[in-house]
């Protein structure tokens, strides 16, 4: 069994920045990629950013890609996420998940991801 934490989470200004956190427990041998999505009310869980280390890939949603950052330890136990240049539009619970088994990418699609961690709330404030 896989347990995710995340942490980080709280309110910003617009502009500012964050930096999330997800640790992972249990057996890591098999984890093949992480990823961050978000969900903000009354709308779809949406892919924000994953990690593989098959080939030690990054992946980034158009919406934050240049202003995100994501990056991981060899371990493959930690996984960040840095956020600069919040708006509003990334508020939102922020979930992180764990891909164990291997993918011809790292998955994009939540259906795709094994284990799920119980969220932490950014909000931006404008």
């Amino acid at each position: 069994q896989v347990e995710l934490v995340e942490s980080g989470g709280g309110l910003v200004q617009a502009g500012g920045s964050l930096r999330l956190t997800c640790v992972a427990s249990g057996r890591t041998f098999m984890r093949y990629a992480m990823g961050w999505f978000r969900q903000a009310p009354g709308k779809e869980r949406e892919f924000v950013s994953g990690i593989s280390w098959g080939g030690g890939r990054t992946y980034y949603a158009p919406s934050v890609k240049g202003r995100f950052t994501v990056s991981g330890d060899r371990a493959k136990t930690t996984v960040y996420l840095q956020m600069n240049m919040l708006d509003a539009e990334d508020t939102g619970v922020y979930y992180c998940a764990s891909r164990e088994g291997w993918a011809p990418d790292t998955p994009q699609d939540p259906s795709e991801y094994n284990f799920w961690g119980q969220g932490t709330q950014v909000t931006v404030s404008s």
